[in-house]
């Protein structure tokens, strides 16, 4: 790995962000290595770490009372400055570490290895560590156990993100769209952060498929993704609930503003002239119903329910148009 991406933070977050893992629920495939790790080299603690702009967050941690801490306490912080194992033996004789609030207290760190997670673009994103409260020096042997577990917890997280992508439009899958829309009702029930949901439903499209056939329904979609995709903001997410259902979530955007920004999509969308591979060129429309995150709702799926009322009324009302769930 070169020097310039270990000194490359602004590259190293967007690395990470890239991997849309930081504040996602437990998931077996990490569980599982953690508790592999304190199993096969005999320690209390060990933890998949993501080291983001301020704080250290554990995707998965076995023997850790804590869900993130301080970037500036972690000793991952440490690890992911060099390509190397990051190893300690004795933390209270590293000037580093000795003052450290978890070498002094709970849970008394003593002896730390560490291996960075590397990204195939390069960048050291986190750290996968195995922590001792005892002191003891890691043997060569172990450091490659703890090296071949860091690359299944590369693999994985690589995994995770290709199984939250649709293959065809590149769209979030329904998994990825729910757990994303769960995070904005985590984030809604903590800060009170507006945010709202809108149903997309692209008109008459069995039409397209018996006219034209399946390749060209396809290929409205794929459109159809890139278009919305691009007529949104970074912020905003699309995803496939299924077949041709489609849904964007617009996070810190109040019901007035999401109903602009979908008028924005359906206009653009109305103009759109998709060549077939034929030379033929189809023109389509979609229908929208939003519904603005509020108390009432509790689970993703009851607002998905909430926003398929006004995108009925679309429908019903003439095709082509957006409605608010009033």
């Amino acid at each position: 790995m070169h020097d310039a991406k270990l000194n490359d933070e602004p590259g190293r977050l967007a690395a990470l962000q890239r991997l849309e893992v930081l504040d996602t629920a437990p998931e077996e495939p990490f569980e599982n290595v953690v508790s592999l790790v304190r199993t096969v080299l005999g320690v209390p603690m060990a933890a998949v770490t993501l080291i983001d702009q301020d704080r250290q967050w554990f995707k998965a941690r076995s023997g850790l009372g804590v869900s993130e801490t301080p970037r500036n306490v972690s000793f991952c912080t440490h690890a992911i400055r060099q390509s190397e194992p990051f190893l300690i033996d004795d933390a209270r004789l590293d000037n580093r570490f000795a003052d450290n609030p978890f070498v002094i207290g709970d849970p008394n760190v003593r002896s730390y290895a560490g291996i960075p997670l590397l990204t195939p673009d390069g960048y050291n994103v986190g750290v996968l560590c195995a922590i001792d409260d005892k002191v003891r020096t890691f043997t060569p042997g172990e450091v490659d156990i703890l090296a071949n577990f860091a690359r299944i917890v590369m693999n994985e997280l690589q995994l995770r993100h290709i199984a939250e992508r649709d293959q065809l439009t590149g769209a979030l899958t329904r998994r990825g769209f729910i757990e994303k829309a769960e995070q904005e009702i985590a984030r809604f029930r903590r800060y009170h952060r507006p945010c709202c949901l809108a149903l997309v439903d692209i008109d008459h499209f069995k039409a397209v498929n018996d006219t034209y056939g399946h390749p060209a329904g396809d290929a409205v979609l794929r459109e159809m993704v890139a278009t919305v995709v691009g007529a949104s903001r970074p912020v905003d997410l699309l995803g496939r609930l299924g077949g041709e259902e489609f849904a964007v979530l617009l996070p810190e955007t109040e019901a007035f503003e999401a109903l602009q920004a979908v008028e924005r999509f359906r206009e653009t969308l109305a103009g759109l002239a998709i060549p077939l591979a034929d030379g033929r060129v189809i023109h389509i429309t979609a229908s929208f119903g939003i519904a603005p995150l509020s108390d009432a709702v509790e689970t993703v799926e009851e607002w998905i329910a909430a926003a398929d009322g006004p995108l009925y009324a679309a429908k019903r009302g003439g095709r082509n148009r957006c409605e608010m769930l009033h």
